[in-house]
């Protein structure tokens, strides 16, 4: 069987944790931010992990490291 290749943009998006979940960043947190609240840009260092019915389709695209 070959090698599976990774997804290097899905590589870039995607953090694979310790126990093997998937987490992104949050959308709209690089532009015009100086208009959204405090409160708003703080929540945007945090990151979110994906839906669900999300998961099995994006663990392809980084095979070794999940």
């Amino acid at each position: 069987m070959p090698k599976l290749k990774t997804h290097k943009g899905a590589k870039a998006r995607i953090h694979v944790t310790g126990s093997g979940k998937l987490l992104r960043r949050k959308r709209m947190s690089s532009h015009l931010r100086r208009k959204k609240p405090k409160k708003v840009t703080r929540k945007f260092a945090q990151k979110i992990g994906f839906a669900d019915a999300d998961v099995k389709r994006l663990s392809r695209l980084v095979p070794y490291d999940v």
